[in-house]
């Protein structure tokens, strides 16, 4: 058999058994012509002019139909409910006609904006959208409105809370109802279906919102006119107006593009709780400018100072002391006013509707609505002031208060307020007297008179003072009774042993009731026992009157004292025995007596 060579690509795959190999002239041929590329990739080497040559077919020939991908495609068959769209794309897309409602005269041939939405959907088919690529083209419309300024058209659709919706190029854009008008809409149904111009104020991308307003169009229209109106205004000057707005505390009024307020107070010169009861919306009526500031911006109006002031119609007799009749229109916490006239009020002070001196609210005499007669106090016409007053009716209690009420007399009276130091009780309306604290009781030791009675109960009280300038009354309750520690100053006098059982103990001592009116106090060093002992709550013993002050109510006793003046008395005796008596004494007996002495001293 005969052998042949090895092919060259063997030697080629081999390089090791190349180099050794002898490569004939044949072989040599063979590789400088080998084709590497093919070898390589697989495929021949194409020439790069044709390469180049392709791309610059397929660009222009073809689209990338990358998803969300905006191109201009063509139309090229209409069904009954599609629309063929070809984009020079491996495919045509499928368009719905519901997307061209905009467009019924839509053809074949017509070219048209699509948004590549799925380059391939499970049947392999392009699908297109003529309606997001609307929307895209429209937001661009409606940024390039925004930053330019340019007014828009707009189809109102509907109305919804606070405002309108509208169509603006195909995007859905909010219309507040503050930016329909300069004057506020009531009726917002009467815009819906209109076509109407817009600028666009707002703008969220976040979101996807937009803001238009057509207020601000009618205010660059009239701002010309507005300015020319404010460079006319005048303080005193009087304009016919047009009630805009009416809130609780003015009435906006338009003068023709501008605005200017009437506050509540400068409708009427009568009391109103609200500006309905003068003027409703629509209405013309003639102002007068009152203030402005220095731009004009913010104009105060009046209308009440078109007619003439109720102080300068106020009859000339009227006079203090003069009686009138007139209805309460506010009650506050010091008084109430009382409208004896169109726009003339006076006030009643809370102290004049009362003699009391105890003060109450003005609501415990008056509601608002009240028909009340009063007699003047005050009248100052340049300052159209006047002070009313409703106790001044009825006789002053205090005139004969002597009579009445004489020094030692004695009386019922009603408990009306506390304060620390006492009682304040009232007799009669507009008679109240002052019960000091210490004249609640004889005997108890009273801290608050919280603790003696409460407000609204009946107390006797005898008359003790009666100052008829300074209208004060003194009082007493004790008095009624005789000072039971007149009669206590000789049964309880210092030295006097009584029997008594402890009640309280406490660090510095004890107390001991020796009867209802009478509570001892103990020290501590006085509780100790002849035995040594101290003597404890609950228990009962003797005890000597040490302290008694009828001024101060103050009993003190001792226990310790009793036995003690025992010892000191027979040391006494003891001392004063004869010397020779001591010496006939037995050893016992002095014994004893040196430890009695011992004990006493220790005691001291």
């Amino acid at each position: 058999m005969i052998r042949s060579s090895p092919p060259l690509a063997y030697y080629i795959a081999n390089p090791y058994l190349s180099a050794m190999a002898e490569i004939t002239k044949e072989q040599q041929e063979q590789l400088d012509n080998f084709n590497w590329t093919k070898y390589e990739q697989g495929i021949d080497q194409v020439d790069q002019n044709k390469l180049d040559e392709f791309e610059r077919l397929v660009k222009e020939n073809f689209v990338d139909t990358q998803a969300d991908e905006l191109v201009i495609g063509t139309v090229t068959h209409l069904t009954d409910r599609e629309a063929i769209i070809d984009i020079n794309a491996k495919s045509e897309g499928v368009i719905s006609l519901n997307e061209f409602r905009y467009n019924p005269n839509l053809k074949v041939g017509d070219k048209v904006e699509v948004l590549v939405d799925i380059r391939e959907d499970k049947t392999g088919q392009l699908v297109l959208s003529h309606k997001k690529a609307r929307t895209i083209k429209a937001w661009d419309r409606v940024n390039a409105a925004f930053e330019s300024g340019e007014i828009v058209n707009g189809f109102v659709k509907c109305r919804t809370k606070g405002g309108m919706i509208v169509d603006v190029f195909g995007i859905e854009a909010f219309l507040p109802g503050s930016q329909i008008d300069v004057k506020p809409i009531r009726d917002y149904d009467q815009f819906v279906n209109k076509t109407m111009e817009f600028k666009v104020v707002k703008i969220n991308h976040e979101f996807k919102n937009v803001v238009v307003s057509h207020k601000a169009l009618i205010e660059a229209d009239i701002e010309e006119q507005k300015r020319e109106i404010i460079g006319q205004l005048e303080k005193g000057q009087v304009l016919e107006g047009v009630v805009k707005n009416i809130t609780s505390y003015g009435v906006f009024v338009d003068l023709g593009g501008v605005d200017g307020l009437i506050h509540i107070t400068d409708l009427s010169w009568s009391r109103i709780n609200h500006p309905t009861e003068v003027l409703e919306l629509d209405q013309k009526i003639n102002v007068v400018i009152l203030d402005f500031d220095d731009n004009k911006s913010r104009i105060q109006l009046g209308l009440k100072q078109l007619q003439k002031h109720p102080w300068e119609a106020l009859s000339d007799d009227l006079k203090v002391g003069d009686k009138v009749k007139g209805k309460v229109v506010v009650i506050a916490d010091y008084g109430a006013f009382v409208e004896v006239a169109d726009g003339v009020e006076g006030l009643i002070h809370v102290s004049e509707m009362s003699w009391s001196t105890h003060l109450r609210s003005a609501q415990d005499f008056v509601n608002i609505g009240d028909e009340v007669e009063a007699v003047i106090l005050t009248l100052d016409r340049d300052e159209r002031k006047m002070s009313l007053g409703i106790k001044q009716l009825t006789t002053d209690p205090w005139t004969d208060i002597t009579a009445k009420y004489p020094v030692g007399s004695k009386h019922t009276g009603t408990v009306r307020n506390f304060t620390n130091f006492g009682v304040f009780v009232e007799l009669e309306e507009g008679i109240d007297g002052l019960v000091y604290i210490s004249d609640l009781s004889w005997t108890k030791k009273i801290k608050h008179p919280s603790e003696f009675c409460s407000v609204g109960d009946k107390m006797d009280v005898v008359v003790l003072e009666l100052d008829v300038n300074t209208r004060k009354l003194a009082l007493g309750h004790k008095q009624l009774e005789p000072n039971p520690w007149d009669k206590y100053e000789n049964e309880f006098a210092v030295g006097t042993i009584h029997q008594g059982t402890i009640s309280k103990i406490t660090d510095k001592g004890a107390t001991v009731p020796f009867n209802d009116d009478i509570l001892a106090f103990v020290p501590s060093r006085h509780l100790e026992t002849e035995s040594g002992k101290k003597l404890g709550k609950g228990d009962t013993a003797d005890f000597k009157i040490i302290e008694f002050s009828k001024e101060f109510k103050r009993v003190v006793a001792s226990h310790t004292a009793i036995f003690k003046e025992e010892e000191e008395k027979n040391v006494k005796e003891a001392a004063a025995q004869p010397a020779q008596q001591v010496e006939k004494s037995t050893l016992g007996d002095l014994d004893v007596l040196q430890e009695l002495k011992d004990k006493m001293e220790k005691e001291q």
